[in-house]
């Protein structure tokens, strides 16, 4: 990959992907205090950033995760499948250290959580372009425990809170999406109208939500005060037969843990 040369020295070529201009903006400011460093390119949204990734070839992708079109996880898909030696550093809101294991599964080389960027983002950005992976000391479970999971075989639990409907629908769309891209089981118990978000939701982001109800990788359960409405499966199921199709859903999943969530 060839390089423009500022004063010099070799200069660093940046894309910027984040669906929020003002955010964006303030980024760009941020990388273009180095001299060394060209922000080449912008975008909003994960397909175009594909796209961008193609015609601009940059050194460096500063990437959000919960994009239009595509998520960004998706997108680190493809664009490293079409270029493997890529350096990408995921800055993104989400302080889950399941979501951000899902995001480090494409191969990405850092994650930093927003509410760190001030102190995290240059210095982040520096330790990728020499080779080395950098982790948020934002993430809820910074060393991603489940690697040490895998040996000791522990077990752990995460409660997030959401001001709004909107951000939640959004925060359960994004876990989901990040659980079926890695491979791994679903089940979601919320609301009726929550579900309804999160469907509306995965369906505009690309996702078959129907494949992967089919395939057992995707369970939604309606949370009644009854627990008896399994959605996708039909209403007037007891509590036994929704363990029941948890059980079958577990056994069918690709990956040896299932994911649950309430909200």
């Amino acid at each position: 990959m060839t390089h423009a040369r500022i004063d010099g020295a070799k200069s660093v070529k940046v894309l910027v992907v984040d669906d929020y201009l003002p955010w964006r903006e303030l980024v760009c400011r941020t990388l273009v205090a180095r001299p060394t460093w060209q922000v080449i390119g912008q975008a909003s949204d994960g397909l175009e950033a594909v796209q961008k990734t193609r015609d601009l070839r940059p050194d460096i992708i500063v990437l959000d995760i919960g994009l239009p079109t595509i998520n960004g996880i998706e997108a680190a898909t493809r664009m490293r499948a079409a270029a493997p030696d890529l350096k990408i550093l995921f800055l993104s809101e989400n302080s889950s250290a399941e979501i951000a294991e899902a995001a480090l599964g494409t191969g990405a080389a850092g994650y930093v959580v927003k509410s760190m960027a001030g102190q995290e983002l240059l210095p982040a950005l520096d330790a990728i372009l020499q080779g080395d992976r950098f982790l948020s000391s934002g993430l809820a479970n910074h060393d991603l425990i489940s690697l040490r999971d895998e040996i000791s075989g522990g077990r752990r639990h995460q409660v997030e809170f959401y001001a709004e409907d909107s951000s939640f629908v959004d925060g359960f769309a994004t876990t989901i999406e990040a659980a079926l891209t890695t491979g791994k089981a679903m089940v979601v118990i919320a609301s009726e109208s929550h579900l309804a978000g999160i469907q509306q939701r995965l369906r505009s982001d690309g996702v078959d939500v129907d494949a992967a109800v089919e395939r057992k990788s995707y369970m939604p359960l309606e949370l009644t005060d009854s627990f008896s409405s399994v959605g996708g499966h039909g209403a007037g199921r007891s509590i036994g037969d929704a363990f029941s199709l948890i059980a079958e859903m577990v056994l069918a999943a690709r990956k040896e843990h299932a994911y649950v969530a309430v909200g």
